[in-house]
């Protein structure tokens, strides 16, 4: 097992988490940027109030999108069991 080798299945299990989170932490972000913006539209300071709109779109996102980043990351592991003969022999 050379250097680059490892250095390349960590790149790719990377590459693989931010694939994956990137749904989840991208409409976390926008839905708190418009509780945010909403917030000091009208001077509410309340900070329990960011939680539950982004539990609820995070939670929707997870039932969309959940289907495919399970496949995903069963695909990438499928792929990096298979690829264990020809790293080790």
């Amino acid at each position: 097992m050379t250097p680059e080798l490892v250095i390349n299945i960590v790149q790719n299990a990377l590459f693989m988490l931010i694939v994956i989170s990137a749904p989840i932490l991208g409409i976390s972000l926008v839905v708190g940027l418009l509780v945010s913006i909403l917030q000091a539209a009208t001077q509410i300071n309340e900070m329990t109030l960011t939680f539950i709109p982004k539990l609820l779109a995070m939670f929707v996102v997870l039932l969309v999108a959940g289907p495919w980043m399970l496949n995903t990351l069963m695909d990438y592991t499928i792929r990096l069991f298979n690829s264990i003969p020809g790293v080790v022999g």
